[in-house]
């Protein structure tokens, strides 16, 4: 009888716990993760009256786009980097500290910066015969809206 009983027993303590919703809070959820979109106009509401001031007396952390009007590095980064690259803003940066330098990529992306500079102010104005009065290169050139530099071109379609 008491095997039957405790097995009773058991259950009933089952069906309550089962019933009753948990006393422990839950973990919050992680916040959604936010839209290049919202991010950006976040920054350009937080730079609100600054936009042509130099970036680096507005934002933390400028290396390479120093002198820059700061309205003028959110257009840089969203069309310069983010579209020339197919990649978000948390590619490069932690949203939660834009200053940081934790990521790798951002880092690369500094040093490609400093080498698309050189090959415009130092090696194409030195070629003669180019047909462009003022060539230059950028992230497009070789990225083409990838993350990886493009190393082949698609083939022409054939011709009829």
């Amino acid at each position: 009888m008491r095997p039957v009983m405790f097995a009773v027993f058991a259950a009933c303590l089952l069906m309550i716990a089962l019933a009753v919703p948990a006393a422990v809070s839950q973990p919050p959820a992680a916040p959604a993760p936010q839209s290049d979109g919202e991010l950006l106009a976040a920054l350009r509401k937080q730079i609100q009256g600054k936009e042509k001031e130099p970036a680096e007396t507005v934002f933390k952390n400028i290396q390479i786009l120093k002198g820059k009007p700061a309205g003028a590095v959110l257009s840089i980064m969203d069309i310069g980097f983010r579209g020339s690259l197919g990649v978000r803003c948390a590619y490069c940066h932690d949203p939660q500290n834009w200053a940081s330098d934790d990521k790798s990529e951002k880092k690369i992306a500094r040093e490609m910066s400093n080498m698309v500079r050189d090959i415009n102010e130092k090696y194409l104005k030195s070629i003669p015969g180019l047909k462009s009065e003022k060539p230059v290169v950028n992230c497009t050139t070789c990225h083409r809206g990838q993350e990886k530099p493009a190393l082949n071109l698609e083939p022409p379609p054939a011709s009829h």
